[in-house]
């Protein structure tokens, strides 16, 4: 790279894409800064330490991680001296109150097997639907996740054609609910592939059934986990980003991106401007526009779309071990339909929560001392509106409690060493992300995707868009693949 060509870039905020761009741009030849307001690198991923117990508290599950294996690779480097996963036996183990049990086995065949017997719905089935996912995955794919959806000359590539031509096939007007309904005609198989709508924080009742490729990443690719968990992924990145001549600067909030004749001229930090030729935001779109740029109006649609769900999870320190759990555990609700109406209806708690086990012990070793386990208990909530969640949290509590007594046939408040929370206040706080929703905008509706943040704004011509709250959306993957459109329009 000319020097002419060189650019000083400032990247605000650390999160996986503000960091998996700032890795891309260094490998360009450019000198990258990271701004972050928090101690340390990672944005929603981080991590609890306490009593010898320790716990992932963002994002859980694993997949595409050849996303982070890219990085490394355009650096040079080999990812395998640097960060280490392996492949999970099981993905999810789904438990019912009425007793039944489905582990989805990482082996699809075992998997189909699996749910005939438990369910009595044919293997077959399953496999065709899996099928069915990984087609839609080849068909979107590229258009959808790896390049931008709000710029011309992307609709006229070869794989925006090919997809036109086969717009029947995306499922787009049908909503996932409905299309799974029809595939499996059993209840317990339907709510177990609707699930994949709250990976981006949406409603299987109304979100288009395109979404169904999730099962596609999950299933027939995979999910992986980090040998020394979830935090790890953060960690070498960083430690990456840093090889690359990257600059960070922690404990360091923007006050401000100052935008000149269209043009993002520089930052406002510790009340002084620091000029850069380029800046990308990893800011949630909502706070970035409402705190860094007051003046500057958010694309069309963006701000009017239905926000994600938020979370209520507890930190526990299990002083027993589960032999019948697995890394991944959902103990499903029996009123499924209403645990979305009260989420994105009446922005409350279903009295009858899914509840969620993610258990990182199992497969990471020293995560929790012997005989103990680590457990990450959370259930999908309505983002902050200003509900009173002093009255709401400890009524959920009990509710997560009687379902995982029933299922588990335990008393497991007994076994609680201590516990830690988060909720929609405490993930608004700590992460930056509005109303503590975990994925900018929801799904749920058939062109959410056309209706997210783009990755640049043709208003301030320096300027780009990085992270879960923009295009393609939240989850490590989409995060990291929104840091490689970001690096192409650079």
């Amino acid at each position: 790279m000319t020097p002419k060509t060189r650019q000083n870039i400032a990247v605000v905020g650390s999160g996986i894409g503000g960091l998996a761009s700032a890795i891309r741009l260094a490998c360009k030849g450019h000198q990258v800064t990271v701004y972050e307001q928090a101690a340390i690198p990672g944005g929603k991923i981080s991590q609890i330490e306490e009593q010898d117990f320790r716990f992932d508290t963002g994002p859980s599950l694993f997949t595409l991680p050849g996303l982070v294996d890219e990085l490394f690779e355009l650096a040079g480097e080999n990812p395998r001296e640097h960060f280490q996963y392996k492949k999970l036996p099981s993905s999810c183990k789904y438990f019912w109150d009425d007793g039944t049990i489905i582990n989805a086995w990482q082996n699809t065949e075992k998997f189909a097997d699996e749910v005939e017997i438990a369910s009595g719905v044919e293997a077959r089935h399953i496999r065709s639907f899996l099928d069915k996912s990984k087609r839609l995955y080849e068909l979107t794919a590229e258009i959808f996740m790896f390049n931008s959806l709000h710029k011309f000359s992307n609709y006229t590539t070869p794989a925006f054609r090919r997809s036109m031509l086969y717009m029947h096939e995306l499922d787009a007007f049908t909503t996932m609910h409905a299309r799974n309904k029809r595939w499996f005609s059993h209840p317990k198989i339907t709510q177990l592939f609707d699930r994949y709508a709250t990976y981006n924080g949406s409603n299987p009742y109304q979100t288009p059934a395109t979404l169904n490729i999730i099962a596609h990443l999950e299933h027939n690719i995979g999910a992986f986990f980090p040998e020394k968990g979830m935090y790890s992924i953060v960690q070498s990145l960083y430690e990456l980003a840093l090889k690359q001549g990257v600059i960070f600067h922690f404990n360091t909030p923007v006050e401000e991106i100052i935008i000149e004749n269209k043009l993002a001229k520089a930052l406002r930090i510790n009340h002084e401007e620091v000029s850069y030729d380029t800046v990308v935001s990893n800011v949630d779109v909502w706070n970035l526009y409402k705190h860094l740029m007051p003046g500057q109006k958010p694309p069309k649609g963006t701000s009017g779309s239905q926000r994600s769900s938020s979370a209520l999870i507890f930190y526990w320190g299990v002083n027993k071990t589960f032999p019948e759990l697995e890394v991944h555990n959902i103990l499903f609700s029996n009123a499924y339909r209403q645990e979305f109406e009260h989420l994105f209806g009446s922005h409350t708690i279903s009295p009858d929560p899914t509840v969620y086990l993610f258990i990182s012990s199992k497969t990471v070793e020293g995560d929790a001392p012997e005989g103990s386990e680590n457990w990450y208990v959370m259930i999908n909530v309505p983002e902050n509106k200003g509900q009173d969640w002093d009255a709401m949290i400890p009524e959920a509590r009990k509710h997560i409690i009687d379902r995982i007594n029933r299922v588990l046939k335990t008393d497991i408040e007994k076994h609680i060493l201590f516990e830690r929370q988060a909720d929609p206040r405490t993930i608004e706080k700590d992460t930056g992300s509005f109303g503590g929703s975990l994925y900018g905008n929801s799904s749920n509706n058939p062109f959410a995707a056309f209706m997210r943040h783009p990755n640049f704004k043709r208003k301030i011509r320096n300027m780009y868009f990085t992270g879960g709250s923009v295009h393609p959306g939240g989850g490590i993957p989409l995060c990291l693949a929104s840091a490689k459109i970001v690096e192409a329009e650079i």
